[in-house]
């Protein structure tokens, strides 16, 4: 239940960039960037220092050294794979990824537009499919290492907030309608709980230590992805001095510190 409501805080905080657009007239370029590169410093540092590391010893342990070795680096590749994969798959104007700000809910007036209300649509099935994988790294992350989960969630909250303002936009301009807007963008964010579901009932009953490795090994390679193909660029195109780098060596210290104090 632990790992489960911490992947549904998770995907919920698609709502949190909903209510940005709704409640504030500018977008805060400085605390987006600051807080996107955050997100992607935790999410390198823990893929690398430690999801990765758990995912080879796994591995190793049951398989030997050389095979352990080589599966953990297919599963890592893998989950590189299998996010391109979704990437790939999404109609440009549809990607989540295409930032929008908080000023563009203000330029003019709402009006009812088929077009627009199609793309928010898009927008949100986009995001449900491309956090459903986020789904299952947060939850079997939260399954074997409580504070591990924790800072994975904390870090997939965060890249969720632009993903909530790119949802609601369209929508809103599609229908003028702020709850309408609101409650799309605060369900597309409900793929993640699924996913961790999804985890739960077919991933569960075979989960030993090979299935465990692969999969963390997987968990791994796709949060690198999400940061140097989503979280990074994203940072920089809200970027003003260097901030959103800031914000990447602040998440890798604040992890490594976490990590050291849990030992």
């Amino acid at each position: 239940m632990f790992a489960f409501g911490l992947t549904l805080m998770a995907g919920l905080a698609t709502g949190i960039g909903s209510l940005l657009a709704f409640f504030t007239s500018r977008t805060n370029t400085k605390f987006l960037s600051l807080a996107l590169g955050f997100s992607a410093g935790v999410m390198i540092y823990v893929s690398m220092v430690e999801i990765f590391v758990k995912a080879r010893e796994a591995l190793t342990g049951a398989l030997g050294e050389v095979q352990g070795n080589w599966w953990t680096v297919g599963g890592f590749f893998g989950g590189m794979l299998l996010i391109a994969l979704i990437d790939k798959f999404i109609p440009k104007q549809s990607n989540p990824h295409e930032l929008k700000k908080v000023e563009d809910m203000n330029k003019g007036q709402a009006a009812s537009d088929p077009a627009l209300l199609k793309m928010g649509m898009f927008t949100a099935l986009a995001i449900g499919i491309h956090n459903f994988p986020e789904g299952i790294a947060t939850f079997t992350s939260a399954l074997q290492d409580p504070a591990l989960g924790v800072a994975i969630a904390i870090a997939i909250a965060i890249h969720n907030i632009p993903e909530g303002i790119a949802v609601s936009v369209p929508v809103y301009y599609a229908t003028g309608d702020r709850k309408k807007a609101f409650k799309l963008s605060f369900l597309s964010g409900l793929s993640e709980p699924v996913g961790a579901l999804v985890a739960f009932l077919f991933l569960m009953p075979f989960l030993n230590d090979v299935m465990f490795g692969i999969i963390f090994a997987a968990v791994a390679g796709i949060m690198i992805f999400i940061s140097l193909d989503e979280l990074l660029p994203a940072a920089k195109k809200y970027d003003e001095a260097h901030i959103s780098i800031y914000g990447l060596i602040g998440g890798m210290a604040v992890m490594a510190l976490s990590l050291l104090l849990f030992i």
